[in-house]
């Protein structure tokens, strides 16, 4: 199977490229894509993309509540499945506000909902274990259905005190991302 993995950041692209390092042999064939950050960077890469057999979205997520009150399996490193995504704040032709996009489940991991915003999101009113990210509804709109999104928590929302974003992903591993791929048929 050929897949290609897209993610918004070099950060990601070589977390990504690390855990490729780890396996001696792989089954599937790879492409990892960097699309830049942002709706419209995401839509430039999946238009511009080589044929594969599946399309992942995979990249880093804030996720709203306090990292010790979550559960075991949405603490800082696990792998979360966006299976909704929303648009806030942005009003123009594609893509329209508001609007919920859903796809079911692909994977064995927790299933959350991801809003992309234009507009600074004041986290307070937001419900607990709700994704924050730039590129998903994006890519909801345009993927196909077999196509899906892993996202790997990285930091909690609303951030007590700012963070050092590249010091907090250091010890964050892509390694399970690549074992969960290699699991596919």
């Amino acid at each position: 199977m050929k897949i290609t993995v897209i993610t918004p950041m070099r950060e990601e692209q070589e977390k990504i490229t690390n855990a490729f390092n780890e396996f001696s042999s792989l089954q599937h064939s790879y492409e990892v894509r960097i699309s830049g950050i942002g709706r419209e960077n995401v839509a430039k890469a999946l238009i511009n993309k080589p044929k594969s057999d599946l399309d992942i979205l995979v990249g880093f997520t804030a996720i709203i509540g306090v990292e010790k009150t979550m559960p075991n399996e949405l603490k800082k490193g696990s792998l979360v499945e966006v299976v909704a995504s929303s648009l806030y704040g942005y009003s123009g032709e594609i893509f329209e506000n508001g609007k919920l996009k859903l796809t079911s489940s692909k994977t064995k991991f927790p299933s959350l909902s991801s809003l992309t915003s234009d507009k600074f999101v004041t986290t307070s009113n937001l419900p607990i274990g709700t994704l924050i990210n730039m590129e998903d509804y994006t890519f909801m709109c345009l993927k196909r259905p077999q196509d899906f999104i892993i996202r790997i928590i990285s930091d909690f929302l609303p951030h007590p005190q700012e963070i050092d974003f590249l010091k907090i992903i250091e010890d964050i591993s892509f390694t399970p991302v690549i074992e969960f791929l290699e699991s596919l048929q």
